[in-house]
């Protein structure tokens, strides 16, 4: 597949998930967007990425997801720049780390994973939608399927639980992307949102897990735990309103297959409630 003319935003692409997806569509000849935190930890994925080889071009975005004012810079930026956006992978996410909260206030997990991304989205949407063919592509994750969530505990408002949080956050990207997605088709929109889950895949984002539990697990690349991902973004198969992971046992490794999303992610008075809290919450102009 050719890309040449088309342009990606990856969030968190330094590592892991994000580095494999923008690597592979720099390969195919994307202008991509490597949107992170930390400028020296991206020019090295950067200088890594060339090495490997590719015909797209390569752009280092700082974007800090733990900030609303941070992520609507690089927003404006990239309208600024750019005439069109065909892909917006909203991949970046952090997992079970050490209490703490955003610089707006937010639960760490719930902040960068979930409101930061609707945030992102939106000051985006404008531009995603006046090019043709384009696509949003969030990460979830299989621990979407125990989670609740709670509206009294955004901040840190209970005792914070590693685990609670982690699966509240993934939850509410499965939960954005299909409510987006519903919107936009209720609206005659011609931008498509998709989600999609890299199984258990070796990546950064077991840093805080126990050793023990990990050393128990069977992990994949990270490039392979990226296929579900480039599959949602470039596949003529996929469509909108699906949810992409591993097709073998329980979702944990495997090819691209359609992944299962479980009953907690489908109840739309919730979404629809989650959906205007954030828009309210992030101040951003979705148009429904």
């Amino acid at each position: 597949m050719n890309l040449k003319g088309k342009t990606a935003i990856v969030t968190g692409s330094n590592t892991g998930i994000g580095y494999e997806t923008a690597l592979d569509l720099y390969k195919k000849g994307a202008k991509v967007y490597v949107a992170c935190r930390n400028e020296e930890k991206a020019l090295d994925a950067i200088k890594r990425m060339k090495a490997d080889g590719g015909t797209g071009e390569l752009v280092y975005g700082h974007l800090d997801l733990a900030s609303l004012q941070s992520l609507k810079a690089f927003a404006d930026r990239v309208i600024q720049a750019e005439s069109s956006l065909d892909l917006l992978i909203n991949n970046a996410g952090i997992m079970i780390p050490p209490q703490s909260k955003t610089e707006d206030g937010f639960e760490i997990q719930w902040g960068i994973n979930f409101v930061g991304h609707f945030a992102l989205t939106g000051h985006l949407y404008n531009l995603l939608e006046v090019t043709k063919g384009s696509r949003v592509v969030t990460l979830s994750s299989n621990a979407h399927r125990g989670a609740v969530i709670d509206f009294d505990n955004f901040r840190l408002e209970k005792e914070y639980n590693t685990w609670r949080e982690y699966g509240q956050s993934k939850l509410a990207d499965l939960i954005f992307a299909l409510e987006f997605e519903k919107r936009l088709r209720k609206n005659g929109k011609q931008l498509i949102s998709l989600a999609s889950h890299p199984g258990y895949s070796e990546t950064d984002l077991q840093k805080y897990m126990d050793r023990d539990m990990l050393a128990s697990l069977t992990l994949m690349t990270a490039k392979d735990g990226a296929q579900p991902t480039i599959t949602a973004c470039l596949s003529e198969d996929a469509k909108g309103g699906q949810y992409w992971g591993p097709d073998g046992h329980d979702e944990q490794r495997g090819k691209p297959g359609l992944a299962k999303i479980y009953p907690v992610a489908l109840n739309e008075t919730l979404n629809a409630k989650l959906w205007d809290w954030a828009k309210e919450t992030t101040g951003v102009k979705f148009p429904f």
